[in-house]
């Protein structure tokens, strides 16, 4: 007879924390120089006018000004022409 009853396995009891990201600064919003405007995985908004682009692909305002998002024509590395989303600061 067993001195302690068995464990049970522990497998999916760990999470990570929630990242934040989205955009954080909507079309039309004032911006200012160092304003977090989208926090993203991947360039799936480029960086437009008046506008960096962080080392974690974070868009940041680099004037004073309002947010404008807009569609761009790209052609990408396959000859294909594709719609990106691009964010300004006008």
């Amino acid at each position: 007879m067993a001195s302690t009853k068995a464990g049970g396995s522990a497998k999916n009891l760990t999470d990570s924390n929630p990242k934040y990201l989205g955009v954080k600064l909507a079309d039309g919003a004032a911006a200012r120089p160092g304003m977090v405007i989208v926090r993203q995985r991947g360039t799936k908004i480029e960086a437009g006018k008046n506008v960096r682009i962080g080392k974690d692909h974070t868009l940041f305002s680099t004037a004073i000004g309002k947010v404008a998002f807009r569609t761009r024509r790209k052609t990408n590395y396959a000859g294909q022409m594709r719609v990106k989303k691009v964010v300004d600061v006008l």
